[in-house]
């Protein structure tokens, strides 16, 4: 007697498409294709951060005061040198705005730009879109992946410097070093932001790119160029740069306005990209 025999149902996902189930499936497939980058950059971070705390005992044994007390005072500033003979100081000037900044905004706004035009650009994106999957969700969904991310470097990031402190019996309060990570990883999360939008926008790898990198780079050259410049407060004061460092948070804690207006660029970033992206002409 004949059977009739179930048939299998194909796997979408086996041949790196997106998969249908519901859910955030979006934001769980591209978490599952970073995973091996995501733990490269977490043992790169990891090492960054682990090396400059390490030096600190030996730099503290000398007078650092008396080493910056011939730079030009606006250089100082400019290079924020005026604390790096204490603890919280020497932290802030190597790891909190130069060394964990500088890794993670190459990170996020590579993957901005990589994460929706450079699929379109390689053909990629419109195969996505012809599931039941509605545009807005894609941009946020894919989004959300990079929040996801970032939080993985930012606990890294925090982990390994709290554990550095306590293990050199540094002078730093581990919740001013939660608040002291928390500005960059805010910064980096509006840079990455930008450039996600921009290519959202334009369809363009190259554009996402250029304007993550470019209000990046222009944040640090006018909080950089402020002390140098009579009058160039005005330039500190627009700087995203400037606001998660201008509080001190690793001596004062969360500087809230400052934060807030890193959220700010990350929020309307957001919703110049939906409706743009949701309406332009992909070919799909």
């Amino acid at each position: 007697m004949a059977t009739d025999t179930p048939t299998r149902p194909a796997r979408s996902d086996r041949a790196g498409v997106l998969p249908r189930r519901q859910g955030l499936a979006v934001t769980s497939w591209v978490l599952r294709q970073q995973r091996r980058a995501v733990v490269g950059w977490s043992i790169a971070l990891a090492a960054v951060c682990a090396i400059y705390v390490g030096f600190y005992p030996a730099i503290g044994d000398q007078d650092m005061a008396q080493l910056i007390e011939g730079m030009p005072e606006g250089l100082v500033q400019a290079l924020g040198y005026e604390g790096i003979d204490t603890a919280p100081g020497y932290l802030e000037s190597t790891i909190f705005s130069l060394l964990g900044p500088a890794l993670l905004l190459v990170f996020a706004i590579g993957f901005g730009a990589r994460v929706l035009a450079g699929e379109e650009e390689d053909g990629k994106l419109e195969l996505e879109l012809t599931l039941p999957v509605d545009r807005r969700r894609v941009l946020l969904e894919r989004f959300l992946a990079m929040v996801v991310q970032l939080l993985v470097l930012a606990c890294v990031m925090v982990v390994t410097v709290v554990s550095m402190v306590l293990a050199l019996d540094m002078d730093v309060m581990v919740a001013n070093i939660v608040a002291g990570t928390l500005g960059p990883f805010l910064f980096v999360l509006a840079m990455g932001t930008v450039s996600l939008g921009a290519g959202a926008s334009t369809g363009r790898k190259a554009i996402g790119l250029a304007a993550g990198a470019g209000l990046a780079v222009a944040s640090f050259m006018a909080d950089a160029l402020a002390p140098l410049i009579e009058g160039g407060g005005w330039l500190e004061n627009a700087s995203p740069f400037a606001w998660y460092l201008g509080g001190e948070p690793l001596t004062e804690g969360v500087h809230w306005a400052g934060f807030g207006g890193l959220v700010a660029i990350t929020v309307v970033a957001l919703a110049v990209a939906l409706p743009v992206f949701a309406r332009r002409d992909l070919g799909v």
